[in-house]
């Protein structure tokens, strides 16, 4: 079974969301319609950047890595390199 560490960017304000599923479409689609409270107040989502991994803890680590302090710079970087250019409103 593959499992994928997915990037979302959030097209309504600067956020993006670092998540792990077994189907990536799928998942979009729930962070879309309202599926996903954490995500809810932030639609749309696009996914920019994703991961295969073929093990689920390989997986959760590799996204565990990228929210802890020691990966943010990678995380930067992928976020710099992959992300959608945007003119987001002004709050």
């Amino acid at each position: 079974m593959n499992y994928y560490l997915y990037v979302l960017q959030s097209l309504k304000r600067k956020r993006f969301y670092i998540g792990v599923t077994k189907n990536i479409k799928e998942r979009l689609k729930k962070h879309n319609n309202s599926s996903t409270r954490s995500t809810r107040p932030y639609r749309p989502w696009k996914l920019i950047y994703w991961e295969k991994f073929n093990d689920k803890q390989e997986a959760y680590k590799r996204e565990f890595f990228l929210k802890s302090p020691k990966g943010f710079l990678e995380k930067k970087r992928i976020i710099e390199e992959h992300r959608i250019k945007v003119k987001y409103p002004q709050r």
